[in-house]
């Protein structure tokens, strides 16, 4: 029998199915439908701008770092371009010890390129653009682009190079730029966002002295340049721009000039000499003995050379102007003079017998002078130096009053010079004990302590920077202690504008006017009939002085002091403060030589040849020159010669800035700095080295003075003490 088909029933089965495929394709275009909507209406601009940064990039262009001058307006740090062969670790294609060895086949690239771009990388990040050559020659530049293809993941990009033209001269004070670390990474993240914003594309920062504390003036504003690229990610056209703005001129209130005569005058020998204007607190001079090469550090130093710096026991990277303290000595002796008149301790023609001793207790603190000066009033005991006149005033004060009194000229204290890392020295007290040590026998203040510290040995300990600030607080005519400043304007580069830095007050002494010129006075009769007056024989001008002479080793009871018998660094440091003219002040100074032995005849001679200089207008004659680096010169010897025909740029500098020309000779200046000859530099890590200056006396005590000289790279921590600078 035949089964008949259910049309029917195939019909609706049917219908049903093509209703539902319909259903389905509806739900689908309507999905689609709403997609596009989605992307084309709701996200449009979203979506338009990635794909208009798919199709361009934004570059920053970082502006060239502003110049530094002297008073003068000679230029101590300047820039110049030039190309770099950058390695990005993570675009390369086959393994990077490969690339190098390929590289150096093309390119000159030593030891010591690959171990720097070694320290780097472990700092860095695979994404950073690491520089594995920099300074390239146009020969080097044509030899690599023209193979260029093989290389994937390695550029040439144009980089801006910090120059200082004089090389080691006044390296101290200026300071130098380095890569950025990644302690300053997070700190720039902290700064408001557009200071950030302005750190885009920027790879060097400043890392001491004036490129420090003046980096956000000396920075400039980063640029922007929007370019058209491939599907490469390579530069195709530029669409807009905006120029960076360079940064402002700072203008130095350092003499470089007489920076230079100190430092050379110096020779071989180490200490500090800074000058001040006593009536702004401008600093003239601020010498560091020995010092450093900035240059070195621009674009990452060198194993070689950090581990000689880093590790020469003469300690070139310390600042002593700054950070180094040591026991004032005898300079110490007009402070105390003025703070007995002004409590009444003494009278100015009060008088002692001096027999070249004083006994406390079962110890005797010996006077320089075998048999004594005899009978010593004040005036005396500052143009002969009496040691014992000043123990007695000590025991008398006590370590309180000394302190308080002492306070007035800022001892002790931060001076708050515009340059980062000061150190604060030590004023000492009986509270101050009572917080330094721990043990109770140790917190309590003995009196046998309060002894030495009439002579400026014991615990005292000072910069340089203060003893300078100190004497020219007595030199002010009106007893004004000055803010020290290195930086005296700031000039808008783009304006013209100069911002000059005002003078500070900071303080103000109380002493009574006569008091002030009993103890001018005395110092004036030092540098005329006292312990300096041979230096200044024959001086243009008068002047007021005083030397000193500072411990390094405690001599023992009984003993007597030769310094043939010791070792160099064992020696006593030499000292000297002064100011002139007497009459009406334009420089202060204190400095010093260490390990020299006396002031008079180490010191003081070089503080005559700076005042003859700045006062004047003279230059010493070489024979003289060479003399006064040797210690065997206190009256100047041979023809003084006029400033005016001094050369300069110096025979002994010339190279260096002969060197800065050649290497600005290279600059490749048409594309902008930070850019590729097809995107951004790499930040560094950088580490700090701690550095402990002191000095002992008849009562042993090391002060640390903490440092942190920030290179560049290339360091490695050690596993060794700080080293002890005497």
């Amino acid at each position: 029998m035949t089964e008949l088909r259910n049309v029917e029933a195939d019909l609706s089965r049917f219908r049903g199915r093509v209703l539902a495929a319909s259903a389905a394709v509806l739900i689908c275009f309507l999905l689609l439908a709403a997609r596009l909507v989605w992307l084309q209406v709701v996200r449009h601009v979203e979506l338009d701008e990635q794909a208009e940064a798919n199709r361009t990039a934004i570059v920053p262009i970082v502006p060239n770092r502003g110049l530094i001058l002297d008073r003068n307006g000679i230029v101590l740090a300047t820039n110049y371009s030039a190309y770099t062969l950058e390695i990005t670790p993570s675009r390369l294609a086959r393994p990077l010890e490969g690339v190098i060895d390929e590289l150096s086949q093309i390119i000159d690239v030593q030891t010591r390129d690959r171990r720097r771009f070694k320290k780097l990388l472990e700092e860095s990040k695979s994404v950073d653009s690491i520089p594995i050559r920099t300074k390239l020659t146009d020969e080097e530049v044509a030899r690599f682009t023209v193979q260029r293809f093989r290389f994937p993941g390695v550029e040439i990009k144009a980089r801006l190079f910090r120059n200082y033209p004089w090389g080691e001269l006044a390296s101290h004070a200026i300071g130098y730029i380095g890569r950025i670390n990644q302690p300053e990474k997070k700190q720039i993240e902290d700064w408001p966002e557009e200071e950030q914003a302005n750190y885009r594309g920027t790879e060097y920062i400043g890392k001491l002295g004036v490129e420090q504390s003046f980096e956000k003036q000396l920075h400039g504003i980063t640029g922007v340049e929007q370019v058209e690229t491939s599907a490469g990610g390579r530069a195709v056209r530029k669409l807009a721009s905006t120029p960076a703005t360079p940064g402002n001129t700072v203008k130095l209130s350092i003499d470089i000039k007489l920076q230079k005569l100190v430092e050379d005058l110096y020779g071989d020998r180490r200490g500090a000499f800074v000058a001040i204007d006593p009536r702004t607190g401008e600093i003239l001079a601020f010498v560091s003995k020995p010092t450093f090469d900035p240059n070195l550090f621009v674009d990452g130093i060198d194993q070689e050379n950090w581990q000689a710096l880093n590790e020469s026991i003469d300690k070139p990277l310390l600042n002593r102007a700054l950070r180094g303290t040591y026991p004032p000595g005898s300079t110490y002796k007009p402070f105390m003079a003025l703070a007995a008149l002004e409590t009444g301790k003494r009278r100015p023609e009060q008088a002692i017998s001096d027999p070249g001793y004083f006994w406390f207790g079962n110890h005797q603190f010996r006077d320089d002078k075998p048999g004594g000066h005899g009978s010593v009033d004040m005036y005396k005991s500052i143009v002969q130096s009496c040691d014992t006149y000043y123990y007695l005033l000590a025991n008398d004060m006590g370590v309180d009053l000394m302190h308080e009194q002492m306070s007035h000229f800022g001892f002790g204290e931060i001076t708050g010079i515009d340059i980062q890392g000061e150190s604060k020295g030590l004023l000492p007290s009986t509270e101050w004990k009572r917080k330094a040590y721990r043990k109770p026998e140790q917190q309590k203040w003995y009196a046998g302590e309060t002894i030495s510290l009439g002579i400026g040995q014991g615990y005292n300990n000072f910069t340089m920077l203060q003893l300078a600030t100190a004497m020219s607080t007595i030199a002010n005519p009106q007893g004004a202690r000055m803010k020290p400043h290195l930086v005296r304007e700031v000039v808008d580069v783009t304006s013209k504008e100069s911002q000059v830095v005002q003078p500070q007050q900071v303080g103000q002494l109380t002493a009574k006017p006569e008091n002030l010129a009993i103890i001018r006075k005395a110092m004036v009769g030092v540098n005329i009939e006292g312990t300096s007056a041979a230096a200044f024989r024959g001086a243009g001008y008068t002047s007021g002085g005083k030397t000193g002479t500072a411990q390094v080793l405690t001599i023992a009871q009984g003993a007597k002091y030769n310094a043939a018998q010791l070792d160099e660094r064992h020696r006593d440091h030499a000292l000297f403060e002064a100011y002139a003219p007497a009459e009406d002040p334009k420089i202060a100074i204190a400095m010093i030589v260490e390990n020299a032995g006396f002031g008079a005849s180490n010191a003081a001679p070089i503080a005559r040849r700076a005042f003859d200089y700045y006062l004047m207008g003279l230059y010493p004659s070489e024979e003289d020159m060479a003399l006064v680096k040797q210690g065997k010169a206190t009256t100047p010897v041979g023809v003084q010669r006029p400033a005016s025909e001094f050369a300069w740029p110096p025979a002994n500098v010339a190279a260096a800035a002969a060197t800065g020309a050649a290497s600005a000779a290279v600059a490749l200046a048409p594309v902008p700095a930070g850019q590729t000859i097809a995107a951004a530099f790499s930040p560094v890590a950088t580490a700090t080295t701690g550095i402990t200056t002191h000095g002992t006396t008849s009562v042993p005590r090391w002060h640390e003075v903490p440092v942190a000289v920030a290179p560049a790279s290339a360091v490695r921590p050690s596993a060794k003490p700080a080293t002890q600078v005497h």
